[in-house]
C-alpha cells in the first residue's frame, strides 16, 4: 500500500509535538484525520510508528528510524515546490539572452547587473551572435528575447523599441581628434573606418553610408573579417578609426580613446530594440519583460498569463 507526502507530515508533526491532540491543531486537521492518516501509514509500512497512551505519543525503535528519514523528504518535497512555484512565476528558472553588440559599458548592462540583483534565482544565459542567427534562434526556441542594435522587424515576432545608446568614434591617441571632448560628423570626413563584418559592423556602416555620404561620394569604410575587440585593439598601431557604441566603451585598448559624435541635434544616437515570440511560455520571460518595461517606462504591451 503507498504512502503520500501528506502521511509524512502528520507523522513528523506528531513526533515533534509528541501529541496527536497537539499535532492536529498545529496543522488545522482534525485529531481523528490525523490519527487515521498515521494508521493507514503504519499499515502501509507494515510497522508501528508510535506508542499510543493517555499522556501522549512517542517514536517506536523504528518509527524513529523512520521519522528521521522522512524529514529530509518532506523537506526535498518542499523545496521542489517552491521552485516550481517560483518558476511558474517567473521568479526562478533560466532565460535565454541573445545580443549582437557589447554588453561591456551601456544601458543591457546595467539591465542585466540589475536583473541579476534583484532576481537571483533565474540564471540567465547570454548568446552573443549575428543578428541573423539570434532571430533564427527566436524562432527554434532556442533564445527567450534577442536585444538588437539598431530597428528591428520581423514577421512571426514582436519587436519593439528599448533604449538608445551614444555613438563614440575610437581612435589613436596619436589621432588629432583625440585632442577634442567631442567630434563632430563633419569632422570625421575623409577618414577611414574600420569595422567588423560581424555584427554590429554592418549596422554602423550603414550608419555612416546615412551620415557621410555626400554628392555622391561615399565614406572609405574597410570591412575586417575579424572580431570588434581586434578591430579595436590594432587601432593604435594603424591609420584609421572606428565607430562604437556605449556599450563597447567598458573595454581598453593600448593607446585608444573613445570620443562622443554629435550632428547637428546633438549626441549621435542608435537605438536598441527587443525582439521575442509572443506565444513563448517561459514565464521568466513575462517577467523581465515586465522588468525592462518598467525601468525604462515603456508603452509596449505583452500577455501576462504566466505571471
Amino acid at each position: 500500500m503507498p504512502f503520500d507526502i501528506g502521511q509524512l507530515r502528520y507523522a513528523i508533526a506528531a513526533a515533534d509535538h509528541g501529541s496527536f491532540y497537539r499535532a492536529a491543531r498545529s496543522m488545522g486537521v482534525e485529531q481523528s484525520t490525523l490519527s487515521r492518516k498515521i494508521l493507514r501509514l503504519e499499515h502501509a509500512i507494515g510497522a508501528k510508528i508510535f506508542h499510543r497512551s493517555r499522556a501522549g505519543v512517542s517514536t517506536t525503535f523504528v518509527g524513529d528510524q523512520f521519522i528521521r528519514s522522512a524529514r529530509p523528504m518532506v523537506a526535498s518535497a518542499d523545496k521542489l515546490v517552491a521552485m516550481m512555484r517560483a518558476a511558474g512565476q517567473g521568479r526562478a528558472g533560466g532565460l535565454r539572452l541573445g545580443h549582437n553588440n557589447s554588453v561591456s559599458a551601456g544601458n543591457l548592462r546595467a539591465t542585466m547587473m540589475n536583473w541579476r540583483d534583484t532576481h537571483p534565482d533565474v540564471q540567465v544565459e547570454c548568446v552573443e551572435a549575428n543578428r541573423g542567427v539570434l532571430l533564427a534562434g527566436l524562432d527554434t526556441g532556442e533564445i527567450d528575447i534577442a536585444i538588437l542594435m539598431g530597428a528591428a522587424s520581423h514577421d512571426g515576432f514582436r519587436c519593439e523599441p528599448l533604449w538608445s545608446e551614444r555613438m563614440l568614434v575610437a581612435l589613436s591617441t596619436s589621432h588629432p581628434l583625440a585632442e577634442r571632448d567631442v567630434v563632430h560628423w563633419t569632422d570625421l570626413r575623409g577618414e577611414r573606418f574600420l569595422l567588423p563584418a560581424a555584427d554590429p559592423g554592418p549596422e554602423i556602416r550603414d550608419m555612416l553610408l546615412g551620415r557621410l555620404a555626400v554628392s555622391g561620394g561615399k565614406p572609405d569604410i574597410r570591412m575586417h573579417q575579424s572580431s570588434r575587440e581586434t578591430v579595436l585593439s590594432v587601432l593604435g598601431g594603424i591609420a584609421g578609426v572606428s565607430i562604437v557604441c556605449e556599450g563597447s566603451t567598458g573595454a581598453r585598448y593600448p593607446d585608444v580613446v573613445y570620443r562622443p559624435i554629435h550632428g547637428e541635434q546633438g549626441p549621435a544616437l542608435t537605438g536598441y530594440s527587443g525582439c521575442w515570440r509572443d506565444d513563448n511560455g517561459n514565464p521568466a520571460l513575462r517577467r523581465f519583460l515586465g522588468f525592462i518595461k518598467a525601468r525604462y517606462a515603456l508603452s509596449f504591451d505583452f500577455l501576462q498569463r504566466f505571471q
